[in-house]
């Protein structure tokens, strides 16, 4: 076999293996992160939600326990047993006994301890309701922050380029002696303004993302990419009392309270019926030996009932029903504070909303095209030397600042809206 039949055929081989090696290797994708991935994922693995979701269950166990009888209790004795001899045969009172006894609240007060039990996991359920509103409020604010982010560091780097040419322009008019070194200088302190704006606005991104990952249980550092584009269209939501009315009735944390409340109206009527008795039931069999003359004796059958007496109800049960008496007016209170609370949220939310759609649209539709049509003039007007350096300069970083403000709105209108929902506890806020 010739050598370049075996290089040939070496070759070959080298180009299966290498095949077979990157065959088995999938090219790395990264994955862009959209809004709605991110909630779905903060639901799913958020530890906090979890962990509310876990007290929730526990919770849910608890009626079933407060409303069942205890547990009997048994006993095994040995009475009037002689320490002369042990023996079961030598007196009459000699028994060996087996007992049973149940502890017997009075009738509905066991009803009453699993209402108010069920009326608490009522109000845990509740919570994590909130919760998970409340979450999915901070992953869709956190969401639109890095969105921000990423449009202003574009922003950026694009009047970055703009101003390296502007820089260019003035340094060829100042070589042919038709400009001026000032304009030179200001423009590379321009770029390096804006590189310092570059470097906050990256630093900001990064710690953005890093709360983003924390809220969906991934490692802090890793990179988190958002589409490029996304829905502009600012809907219209319902006005602000409908949101009030809305509210009432679906938001989570109101719905809590009115359960505490329940519970504690609960918890008083059982204190009320701390006074009446409760009891202890029990039976016992006692088993005699027979005599020592082989006489048969009779086994023995005892019952008891036993109630406590509450003669110091004074003291005890009338201070417990004082107790419970404010603990019911504190939860009344609380639900007041709260529904305070919502409107004031539902308020706040509405307004700011408001403000950013109608931002929105003045940087859409005028500010922002004004402004870039005003750079555009400057710069014809700049290179035939009817418009100074200084004036150039200052349009182009106008032009920056009213893009990244339209940005800014437009992330403010949505994080608004976020809020609104988790301040109105449903989706549905639109008209």
């Amino acid at each position: 076999m010739s050598p370049q039949i075996i290089f040939k055929c070496f070759s070959l081989i080298l180009l299966l293996l290498s095949a077979c090696v990157f065959a088995g290797e999938e090219p790395v994708i990264e994955r862009v992160l959209t809004l709605k991935t991110a909630t779905e994922q903060a639901v799913q693995d958020n530890p906090d939600l979890a962990q509310m979701q876990a007290r929730a269950q526990a919770m849910a166990a608890i009626p079933s326990q407060m409303g069942t009888l205890p547990d009997p209790e048994i006993s095994f004795n040995a009475m009037s047993l002689p320490v002369n001899t042990f023996n079961t045969k030598q007196e009459d009172m000699t028994q060996l006994g087996a007992g049973i006894s149940l502890a017997i609240p009075f009738p509905g007060k066991l009803a009453l301890r699993e209402q108010a039990a069920a009326f608490e996991a009522e109000a845990a359920t509740q919570s994590v309701t909130e919760v998970r509103w409340r979450l999915l409020s901070e992953v869709k604010s956190t969401w639109w922050l890095i969105f921000y982010l990423d449009r202003a560091i574009q922003i950026v780097d694009s009047n970055h380029a703009l101003l390296q040419q502007f820089v260019q322009i003035a340094r060829t008019k100042y070589e042919v002696g038709e400009g001026l070194q000032q304009d030179v200088l200001l423009a590379q302190l321009e770029l390096s303004k804006l590189l310092d704006q570059q470097l906050m606005l990256k630093a900001s991104r990064r710690n953005a993302a890093a709360s983003l990952n924390a809220l969906l249980d991934k490692p802090a550092n890793e990179e988190v990419r958002l589409p490029d584009k996304v829905e502009s269209q600012l809907p219209t939501i319902k006005r602000e009392s409908l949101l009030y009315r809305q509210a009432e009735t679906s938001r989570a944390v109101l719905e809590s309270n009115r359960q505490g409340i329940n519970a504690a109206q609960s918890r008083l009527e059982l204190a009320k019926k701390d006074v009446l008795p409760d009891f202890n039931l029990g039976a016992s069999y006692g088993a005699r030996a027979n005599t020592p003359a082989g006489d048969k004796r009779a086994d023995l059958l005892s019952l008891n009932l036993s109630m406590n007496v509450p003669i110091f109800a004074a003291q005890k049960q009338a201070k417990a029903v004082d107790q419970r008496t404010s603990e019911l007016m504190q939860e009344k209170y609380a639900l007041q504070d709260q529904w305070n609370k919502v409107r004031s949220q539902i308020s706040q939310g509405y307004n700011d909303y408001r403000r950013a759609k109608d931002q929105v649209v003045l940087f859409e539709t005028g500010i922002v095209p004004q402004a870039r049509q005003t750079v555009a003039s400057m710069l014809a007007g700049y290179q035939v030397n009817k418009v100074d350096f200084l004036n150039l300069v200052r349009s182009q970083i106008t032009l920056f600042e009213y893009e990244t403000q339209y940005w800014k709105a437009l992330t403010e209108a949505n994080q608004s809206l976020a809020q609104l929902n988790a301040a109105v506890g449903e989706e549905e806020i639109y008209e």
